[in-house]
């Protein structure tokens, strides 16, 4: 059973007891993502979670990543489109150092000039490492043309250009304006005493002072449908299709799922066994929802050699629309259902992923829902639901990305 109650100052906190384990996960979303920076701000997000490391009032860097090593722990974050995440994973008796740690590094960074300086060349080595993977760049670029100037069409990582100029004055900006109490989501899973951990809260995250909540912008997914051209020299040619999908809370997302795992979401998916087994001309290839606040996206990937992009395009083609004709069978329409149900389950059996998606959803939807209500929601779903989404998903406006070597040419 999942535990919800907000402190005092409009941190929202979710708890989740599992006393046969000896480890608690806990996270910390902040409603800070490239979603809500504007053109002059994007790759904020991203910049401010490196420098929640780099030091606070109590800790220097070293001293942040000494604590944590000294139990066993682990402490990290991730930057997304909607949200930053920091997290901790320890052992139960050290669950008031990560409080104490994730509090510190989310409320009270320092941002040292000297610091910012080191840590923007980090992150402009992580930048140029995402530009030598051309699955990333791909990504990256079928965003740009499903979303355009909207700031969902931005990277997570912001350009480059932009991480070079950003000072001090922007990042207390930008922390003045989203890492706010009520911005923020606590979540704990694991063995812990519920009494202690609500003290916990108010001892480390209800002493926070700020307003504002920041409202996610509302955006359309191909409103002018494109496709863009990446040249790198790569020797293959990776392919991005970009669909309208749903958004965030939509009563159809599971039916969403078991379509997608029919298509290309596994082994089994039609795309990979067309593309790959039967045809031989791709290693990769599967497909993936996204939602957003107002909005969604479908994509099929695939990674082939120059001389199988149109073969392999012309195969996309002829399975997605089988697909939004034909729809599903009734075998694979079960075994899809078995699949994520399964896959649920045994998800379950991680602190970590509880954490996460009790400490997602919060933050998202402002609910939680528990895992009997999610195999109920899986098990509802009929295959007329899935083949309804299926053909809504596939027929509508499409926008392509490639990258590849001499690109241009080769599709002409």
């Amino acid at each position: 059973m999942i535990e919800l109650f907000t402190l005092s100052n409009g941190v929202r906190v979710a708890l989740e007891r599992l006393p046969h384990l000896r480890s608690v996960s806990m996270g910390v979303w902040v409603r800070a993502g490239s979603i809500l920076e504007s053109a002059a701000e994007n790759g904020l997000s991203h910049f401010m979670e490196h420098m929640a490391f780099k030091g606070t009032a109590r800790r220097s860097a070293l001293d942040i990543s000494r604590e944590m090593d000294a139990v066993g722990g682990y402490l990290n974050a991730a930057t997304g489109k909607l949200n930053t995440c920091y997290y901790a994973k320890v052992i139960d008796e050290d669950i008031e150092l990560a409080a104490d740690l994730l509090s510190d590094i989310v409320r009270f960074p320092v941002l040292d000039p000297k610091e910012l300086d080191k840590e923007r060349n980090v992150v402009l080595e992580e930048i140029a490492m995402t530009d030598d993977s051309p699955e990333d760049v791909v990504y990256d670029l079928l965003d740009k043309a499903m979303f355009g100037n909207q700031t969902l069409g931005q990277t997570i990582l912001g350009p480059r250009e932009k991480i070079e100029a950003f000072t001090r004055e922007d990042m207390l900006a930008f922390r003045q304006k989203h890492y706010t109490p009520g911005n923020t989501v606590v979540a704990l899973a694991g063995n812990f005493d519920t009494v202690q951990v609500r003290e916990l809260m108010e001892k480390y995250f209800g002493t926070w002072e700020g307003e504002g909540s920041g409202e996610y912008p509302v955006s359309v997914t191909n409103a002018s449908p494109c496709t863009l051209n990446a040249d790198k020299d790569t020797e293959q040619v990776h392919i991005s299709l970009g669909y309208r999908g749903l958004p965030i809370g939509s009563r159809d997302n599971f039916a969403m799922a078991v379509f997608n795992s029919v298509l290309g979401g596994g082994m089994s998916s039609r795309l990979f066994q067309k593309i790959r087994e039967e045809s031989a001309m791709a290693y990769s290839v599967y497909s993936v929802p996204s939602a957003f606040p107002s909005c969604g996206s479908f994509t099929v990937y695939a990674a082939v050699s120059p001389k199988n992009v149109k073969p392999v395009l012309t195969l996309l083609e002829n399975e997605l629309n089988q697909f939004c004709e034909n729809g599903m069978t009734e075998e694979e329409f079960r075994m899809a259902k078995a699949q994520l149900k399964g896959g649920f389950i045994l998800s379950q059996e991680s602190a970590y992923n509880r954490m996460n998606s009790a400490g997602g959803n919060l933050a998202l939807m402002n609910k939680v829902h528990d895992t009997d209500e999610i195999i109920h929601r899986i098990e509802a779903v009929t295959r007329e639901d899935a083949n309804r989404i299926a053909r809504e998903v596939l027929s509508s406006p499409c926008s392509r990305a490639f990258v590849g070597k001499k690109i241009d040419k080769l599709l002409r």
